[in-house]
């Protein structure tokens, strides 16, 4: 494929993920940051890897602030785990729409991230997988987190791959 970047040792190429997407366990450390505020600190999440998109992360209930979080009245849906909903999220006096997601109700294919929670890295002020600052998936409709050994392109910017 061109304009597929070189992978060195390490590296994990978004072409080589699987579709439909396979979820796994994910061990390494998850912080997210909001309004200077520690929002998420877990090593218990699970990421979905689907081909052309960074992973996305999710994140147990249980170590997430939920104090912070609103249910939104936004709802999607994805082909294949199902209808998702929303949070906003208010932090003293910043407050921010519709920046995480999740499945109440998963396809029987990803019951293991029910009520698992996903966040948009762009409107935190830092998502960060094992120390290292994340960058969000271009083009903010999806929510794919880049790190460093994870090589593109990547679906999602304007003019990119075509879509």
């Amino acid at each position: 494929m061109e304009n597929v970047p070189e992978r060195k040792p390490g590296q994990e190429s978004v072409w080589d993920y699987p579709r439909p997407p396979r979820l796994e366990n994910f061990s390494g450390q998850i912080e997210i940051f909001f309004n200077k505020q520690l929002i998420v600190k877990t090593i218990k999440a699970k990421r979905v890897l689907e081909t052309s998109h960074p992973p996305v992360y999710y994140i147990p209930p249980e170590d997430v602030r939920l104090e912070y979080l609103q249910i939104s009245e936004h709802t999607s849906w994805c082909e294949w785990k199902g209808g998702a909903r929303y949070y906003d999220i208010a932090v003293n006096d910043r407050k921010a729409e519709k920046v995480a997601w999740f499945y109440p109700d998963p396809d029987p294919r990803y019951l293991d991230i029910k009520d698992y929670i996903a966040f948009y890295a762009g409107p935190m002020d830092a998502c960060y997988i094992n120390g290292e600052k994340v960058i969000p998936q271009p083009g903010g409709f999806y929510g794919g987190w880049i790190t460093s050994n994870i090589v593109g392109p990547f679906k999602g910017k304007r003019g990119t791959l075509g879509w």
